[in-house]
């Protein structure tokens, strides 16, 4: 039988050791970090989905995509580069494209890729202890060293480059001795990639839904070893050839477009219903959005809303994306928000919600938008961008204004030097056809661009095609 001055003793240590619980627990649950669920569609224009005035205007309802927006943010002046490798490769370093050699969209074997020097974001998070993925388009480089599972993510499944590859076998003259087809991939970290199968037309209709179940399949299995993710779901929709998946075929009745659209929309729909379903949704930070403005190729024209122009020029239709963002608890239901943002900011801006570190070795042109992005700040970090198109400046942006140094209305027209730049108020003419005369903004403007040039003479541009391993010159 213990004596009182024991049971005191006990008594005080439970006491003791329930305080220091106490204290402890809110600290752990600071620092739990969430799930990032981050998908991107590729060449998805402003106006396709239901939120951004689409859905059934374009043959087919998105209700899984535009739940994102009625349970969380919608952005309406979300901007990418001007085309797909740049801005995948500015959402994956935090830096614009001009800074790493991946400007443009590689063509027929032309040396593309991240070098191995710069750190991507798969590489960040996963230094910070998250599980990651990468499935679908990559975009960055198609061979060992600079594929996905060279770049951080511990598994990835996809293609290399493009969709337009998969053309290539149904084209008169084509021949697979000269240039070979574009394969399915897969890899993990510490492993050579290799090769599925051809990426053809047939393969083209179905890779999306193959997207969809290796993703659901990664969540459930991080869900269940209790280890946070970073899944990011680069879907291939609705990049020409805009061809559906069999089973939505005839689905609407509205043609491939449409059909496409309601696959595009239930393959989100598994994404959400998964994250649901694993008991996961007020833990994990959702985000859909586009790499750059819409198709320009008939038939498979996309739609880029109130604004002119589609991907490849710097016109609002090329740059400017739908982007909605769900977290339970974190983001409030419905906001929408026209405050400017840029694909660069999302390296900083998910390293600081999953604890990562950003390099400090090199410029960054990201800013973090974590407290805009929920909410803790009505205003966003950035005010401004300079937009290249390749290697080219074409335009600065600067909140509702833009100065446009050369004009280019479509891709196939080469970019003119104006005589005197444009500046276009967006409030008033949105199609940016008609330069106003508020000169006063040039000054800030040109602001923007000096600073960005400046950082270019202290570190010069990657050129393209350069091999690993890079170093960069001494003293920078």
């Amino acid at each position: 039988m213990r004596s009182k001055n024991g049971r005191n003793l006990l008594a005080t240590a439970l006491v003791g050791a329930v305080t220091l619980l106490g204290a402890v627990a809110p600290a752990q649950a600071a620092e739990k970090r969430p799930n990032i669920l981050f998908i991107l569609a590729d060449n998805l224009g402003y106006g396709e989905l239901g939120a951004y005035g689409g859905g059934m205007t374009r043959g087919a309802a998105t209700p899984r995509i535009d739940s994102l927006a009625s349970a969380g943010l919608k952005l309406t002046n979300m901007n990418m580069e001007t085309q797909c490798t740049p801005s995948r490769s500015s959402l994956m370093t935090g830096r614009f494209a001009i800074r790493s050699g991946t400007y443009a969209v590689p063509f027929g074997g032309v040396p593309e890729g991240l070098t191995q020097w710069e750190v991507t974001i798969g590489e960040a998070m996963s230094r910070a202890g998250y599980a990651t993925a990468l499935h679908g388009k990559w975009h960055l480089g198609s061979h060992d060293g600079r594929l996905p599972n060279d770049q951080g993510f511990d598994e990835w499944f996809g293609i290399p480059r493009t969709t337009d590859e998969s053309l290539w076998s149904e084209s008169v003259g084509y021949s697979a001795e000269i240039a070979p087809l574009e394969k399915i991939m897969e890899g993990k970290k510490g492993e050579p990639s290799r090769a599925l199968r051809d990426y053809d037309v047939a393969e083209r209709r179905l890779i999306d839904a193959e997207v969809t179940r290796r993703s659901v399949a990664f969540m459930e299995r991080q869900a269940t070893a209790g280890k946070p993710f970073f899944m990011y779901v680069s879907l291939t929709q609705p990049h020409l050839p805009t061809l559906p998946n069999p089973a939505f075929v005839g689905k609407t009745g509205n043609g491939d477009w449409a059909d496409m659209l309601a696959e595009m929309d239930a393959n989100v729909g598994q994404l959400l219903d998964a994250v649901d379903r694993l008991g996961i949704a007020n833990d994990t930070l959702v985000i859909f959005t586009s790499d750059n403005g819409p198709e320009f190729f008939r038939p498979w024209d996309g739609w880029a809303g109130p604004w002119r122009g589609a991907y490849f020029t710097a016109l609002e239709g090329g740059i400017r994306v739908p982007f909605l963002a769900r977290w339970p608890g974190k983001i409030a239901a419905g906001r929408v928000s026209n405050e400017i943002a840029h694909g660069v900011d999302m390296f900083a801006t998910l390293a600081k919600i999953g604890g990562a570190t950003v390099p400090t070795d090199r410029p960054i042109d990201s800013l973090d938008q974590s407290d805009f992005l929920l909410g803790k700040s009505e205003t966003s970090a950035r005010e401004g961008f300079p937009i290249w198109n390749a290697n080219t400046l074409m335009a600065v942006k600067w909140r509702n204004w833009k100065l446009h140094f050369y004009r280019q209305d479509t891709m196939f027209d080469p970019p003119a030097k104006l005589g005197i730049p444009f500046i276009i108020n967006l409030f008033i003419d949105p199609r940016e056809e008609k330069p106003t005369v508020d000169s006063w903004v040039v000054t800030p403007m040109l602001k923007i661009v000096g600073a960005f040039q400046a950082t270019l003479q202290d570190h010069p541009p990657i050129p393209m095609g350069t091999p690993d391993p890079y170093t960069p010159p001494a003293g920078h």
